[in-house]
């Protein structure tokens, strides 16, 4: 089962909230160095938007914490550009995943399933990331990781840390940057607490608190105090790079001073890594040092560089994390909340508990097949973990702490909002209200969906401001919105004499909605909220129909199930048969097109203009791939073109720009050249990139 099953808005919902939580969680722990979670709990966090964007892609953006790293550099320290970005480790939490970290391998290498892939497994230490710059072999600078893009000039401080070499004699590259850890012993952590209480000053909560506010002094003689260590573990940029495997990278740093992380392994099966890691976490608490996980590194350069990157993180590595702490505590309540497109989802109601620090008070049950299968009951004794979910999931029910009276949940049959029948589609989990626009739950999240940051992002009209005016009655639908002021100036009980607000507030809602009666295309088709439309989506469609007009024209048309129209809907990526259902549903509903033509009346909605993708020949240019292809895999091809600035379609159209065939090419290959359409090789396509 799908750990989020949401509807579409609930899934906005939950992602702008994990956002916000990971963005401060960021700062604290980055660039104040006072988290105030624990490790575990962030990885949760990090790891539900992840799970959450790859379930709904509509949610990533180019702002969202998967493809960001660390925080900013922070102010008293000069900013430090990486020439080679400092990304950061995608997570894996379970033998499962381990193996689908091998296998994403395979599939990506067009590797067979015995050929051997030989992985580094080295320990995750728990300190402050640190590029260390060497010209001719002196060091010439050292950076924090920052946002992995820019950092913090922390040179003076790390020429105090013994462990980091000032000279490295030998055989050194003209250019040479070390990565590493910068870390604080548990014997050093202990003593400079003795120390600090001693002194009547607040002691540091953790050695990883500790190693990253000695460095970031800006007295380094303080640093130079603290008793720091340091583990490197990679290179950056360097002028030549003669080795072959991480092995010889970790001989070679070792050779020039540079102390390594241990106990180290060399891997070559899930088999090997799991048998390391329960050996690793069985000694952990003897290490002298913090760790949090154990890092896995394909071994061999050469098959690194194909992998490349995606995102944030490189394909070619990956973090185990140790297990996320858990709680038991009690459920108090089942509460069900109406999302915007119906969708009826129980949340448990516990009795607050700590967990890795931070106090809970509800737990998500993500649909009544959960509550079956786990048999949760109001007032049971469940564990609960934070991990997976910024809400506390609930792991298990603690059957012999039953109450005899706890009775089973009925599943609902009506909508506990507008009491309109709720049903389960066809193919999915999720129950649904059928009130639709009759049901003011849905209706008034919508509202709140269409004043949205990533829609018509009006300033001033929260959800709370969006609550009060529909419950006043001042707000039904969007079109009210843009109508708000003239309704206003007919009312016998303005807004400014309104309790909570005044004369400066109304005149300042005015005018930010005033301020948004232009918008572009792409953002209005997602404020309108269709369900499976998200932002990459809208932009899809935005991108392909280019007005208004044009788009509802087509939806028009792609009722017939013969018709041109939908082939080219069913032709935009991403989009399925489903969400295509869904799209065409919206735009032939009157009472949806009713809406439409009153904003229309309210508002310009510009049409869509293309981004300038760059100087590539391929840049905005539709490729499609057919057949075998033999010198890369079919998610290296597409990784590699839409880096050029492609858009990698599955089905060939008159508005494809090159089909690029593979041994066996079939259909496609023969319907491209019946529509003209330019036909390359492989090796061609790989000589022109």
């Amino acid at each position: 089962m799908s750990l989020f099953d949401l509807d579409q808005e609930d899934a906005k919902a939950r992602h702008r909230k994990l956002t916000k939580d990971i963005e401060r969680h960021d700062e604290l722990y980055h660039g104040q160095d006072n988290p105030e979670i624990s490790d575990a709990d962030y990885d949760a966090l990090r790891r539900a938007l992840i799970e959450l964007e790859d379930q709904y892609p509509d949610l990533q953006s180019a702002q969202s914490p998967t493809n960001k790293v660390g925080a900013k550099p922070a102010r008293g320290f000069s900013k430090v550009t990486h020439k080679v970005p400092m990304l950061s480790l995608s997570n894996v939490f379970n033998e499962d995943e381990v193996n689908e970290f091998f296998e994403r391998i395979r599939r990506f290498l067009n590797l067979s399933k015995d050929e051997p892939i030989d992985i580094i497994a080295e320990p995750k230490i728990d300190g402050l990331s640190c590029a260390v710059i060497y010209k001719n072999g002196e060091m010439v600078q050292a950076a924090t990781r920052g946002d992995g893009q820019v950092g913090e000039d922390i040179t003076d401080n790390v020429k105090t840390i013994s462990d980091i070499p000032q000279k490295i004699k030998g055989d050194v590259p003209e250019t040479l940057e070390v990565r590493g850890e910068i870390y604080m012993s548990r014997e050093a952590f202990l003593a400079l607490n003795s120390s600090l209480e001693a002194q009547g000053k607040q002691p540091f909560a953790n050695p990883r608190n500790a190693a990253a506010g000695s460095v970031r002094q800006l007295n380094s003689e303080i640093t130079k105090s603290r008793n720091l260590s340091f583990f490197g573990y990679a290179l950056g940029q360097v002028s030549s790079e003669p080795w072959e495997t991480q092995e010889d990278v970790r001989a070679a740093l070792r050779s020039w001073g540079f102390p390594q992380a241990e106990p180290s392994a060399l891997c070559k099966n899930v088999s090997d890594i799991m048998e390391n890691f329960e050996a690793l976490e069985t000694i952990r608490p003897d290490l002298d040092y913090e760790i949090d996980g154990i890092v896995y590194k394909v071994n061999r350069r050469d098959w690194r560089e194909r992998l490349g990157f995606v995102s944030r993180a490189p394909r070619w590595a990956t973090a185990h994390k140790f297990p996320a702490e858990k709680a038991v505590t009690i459920i108090n309540d089942i509460e069900i909340q109406v999302g915007r497109t119906g969708a009826l989802t129980p949340v448990a109601r516990l009795e607050p508990i700590t967990v890795g620090g931070v106090v809970v008070s509800n737990a998500t049950l993500h649909n009544f097949d959960e509550i079956e299968r786990k048999d949760i009951r109001v007032t049971d004794h469940v564990t609960i973990q934070r991990a997976g979910d910024v809400i506390p999931q609930v792991v298990n029910v603690i059957m012999d702490k039953r109450q005899k009276e706890a009775q089973k949940m009925n599943v609902p049959t009506h909508c506990p909002i507008c009491k309109s029948p709720a049903e389960r589609p066809e193919g999915e989990v999720v129950i649904r209200c059928t009130g639709g626009m009759n049901c003011s739950a849905q209706a008034v999240e919508r509202l709140k969906h269409f004043v949205s940051k990533n829609a018509f992002d009006i300033d001033g009209m929260g959800q709370k401001v969006i609550e009060q005016f529909w419950q006043e009655g001042m707000i039904k639908t969007p079109v009210d919105i843009f109508t708000l002021e003239a309704q206003d100036q007919k009312s016998l009980t303005p807004l400014r004499n309104k309790e909570g607000w005044g004369t400066l507030s109304a005149k300042n809602l005015f005018a930010a909605i005033d301020a948004k009666r232009v918008v572009p295309f792409n953002r209005f088709i997602y404020a309108l909220g269709i369900r499976q439309v998200g932002e990459a989506t809208a932009k899809r469609l935005a991108s392909v129909y280019g007005d208004l007009s044009t788009l509802k024209t087509a939806m028009a048309r792609a009722l017939d199930p013969n018709s041109e129209q939908l082939t080219d809907l069913l032709n935009i990526d991403d989009i399925g048969p489903v969400v295509a259902h869904d799209i065409i549903v919206f735009f032939n509903d009157q009472r949806n097109l009713d809406i439409i033509e009153g904003l229309e009346e309210q508002l310009t909605i510009e049409p869509y203009t293309a981004p300038n993708l760059g100087d590539s020949q391929f840049a905005g240019k539709t490729l499609v791939f057919t057949g075998s292809l033999e010198k890369m895999t079919r998610a290296e091809a597409k990784a590699k073109a839409e880096a050029l600035g492609a858009k990698v379609s599955g089905s060939v159209s008159k508005k494809t720009d090159h089909v690029i065939v593979g041994a066996d090419a079939g259909s496609k290959a023969k319907k491209a050249h019946e529509l003209g359409v330019n036909i390359l090789t492989e090796d061609q396509w790989l000589e022109m990139i």
